[in-house]
């Protein structure tokens, strides 16, 4: 277990770098592109799609969204919706992109299986100056000898062409395809952006949430198993700042958007670094997260031992990652400003009973 020494270290640094955030130096600050664009998001909801709409609105872009019409309105009158589906086989499909309508900026944010992102990516070439599609760094070759992965590191084979379920196993292998499927029909008007374990407000999938607010809360907290693997986080307006500076800038290529590497422990340490109340840490193992069928939600994962991303590239581009402190700070008061019923039904959370349970078995 870290020990109070490693605490006060952890908890030391990121202060410091939360100080320089807050100074000024740490990240970029928005303000109206130079050259207005006219953009399409595919997507354009969830978690990281708000994020990018109301940045783009924020910059002075026009801004057109393409989904399924789930949240229909969101926007107002701000933004132009085409309703559709991914798969071209499902409803209307693809049919309202037709045409030779063009955009400046083409952003795909919800690319998942090949074939819906071939389809797209082959209806869409020639229509746009940009085309960047967010894919993750889970589509890397972890059975690979690789340990620090750069954007030229080997990508995970989809063994099977068939599968389109998006699971814990196929998601990286999918997601691989969708990016060597946008490069090879897109070729230089492609940026690929690779983010790791994105984090902060609004995120719908409450899986950083849990641990920030566990954590805020003080007491024993049951950490996760393996404490020892690596994680990556991305603030999600770090993701969208970068998205835009390559698309307003033309940047081509493909890029890890990677913030510090932390191992699991030393990422709770680093959240804890940021509240007063007492915490007390036990680390679940792996046969007692099976045997209590306990709900802890994912702290990176994919990968059976410590690897980081290389980020060089990204920096040099302009990207800009703030420290993990000020994550925490933000997500935290996020989560405090939701509705009574949102917080009451988070997704995934383990209850205090599990947790109270695990923590008994391990004291």
């Amino acid at each position: 277990m870290t020990d109070r020494r490693d605490f006060i270290r952890i908890a030391a640094g990121t202060a410091g770098a939360l100080g320089l955030y807050t100074s000024g130096l740490g990240a970029a600050t928005r303000r109206p592109a130079s050259t207005p664009l006219d953009i399409l998001i595919l997507g354009g909801t969830g978690f990281i799609g708000p994020h990018q709409v109301n940045g783009a609105l924020e910059r002075g872009h026009t801004v057109t969204i393409f989904n399924r019409g789930r949240r229909s309105g969101a926007y107002g009158d701000r933004v132009e919706e085409l309703i559709g589906n991914r798969d071209p086989n499902v409803d209307d499909g693809l049919s309202v992109l037709e045409g030779d309508r063009e955009w400046d900026v083409i952003i795909d944010n919800s690319g998942y299986v090949p074939r819906h992102v071939r389809a797209s990516a082959e209806l869409l070439k020639g229509r746009c100056r940009r085309y960047l599609y967010i894919s993750t760094v889970a589509v890397y070759d972890f059975d690979s000898a690789v340990d620090d992965f750069s954007e030229s590191g080997p990508l995970a084979p989809l063994a099977d062409k068939s599968v389109e379920e998006v699971t814990g196993a196929t998601y990286g292998p999918l997601k691989a395809e969708c990016d060597r499927i946008v490069r090879d029909v897109l070729g230089d008007a492609v940026t690929v952006v690779r983010p790791t374990y994105i984090l902060g407000p609004g995120d719908t999938t409450d899986r950083f949430t849990y641990w920030v607010e566990r954590i805020h809360s003080g007491g024993k907290v049951l950490g996760p198993s393996h404490r020892e693997l690596s994680v990556s986080g991305v603030d999600v307006r770090d993701l969208t700042d970068f998205v835009f500076r390559a698309v307003e800038k033309d940047i081509r290529g493909s890029f890890n958007a990677a913030g510090p590497t932390y191992s699991r422990e030393g990422m709770l340490w680093a959240i804890r670094g940021t509240t007063s109340e007492p915490v007390h840490f036990y680390w679940a193992t792996p046969e007692l997260i099976e045997e209590l069928g306990l709900s802890m939600p994912m702290m990176g994962g994919g990968r059976d031992r410590p690897v980081s991303f290389n980020n060089e590239a990204s920096i040099a581009a302009g990207a800009v990652y703030r420290p993990i402190a000020d994550t925490v700070v933000d997500t935290h008061a996020w989560w405090g400003e939701q509705p009574e019923e949102r917080r009451a039904n988070p997704r995934g959370w383990m209850s205090p009973e599990q947790e109270e349970t695990a923590v008994a078995r391990l004291g």
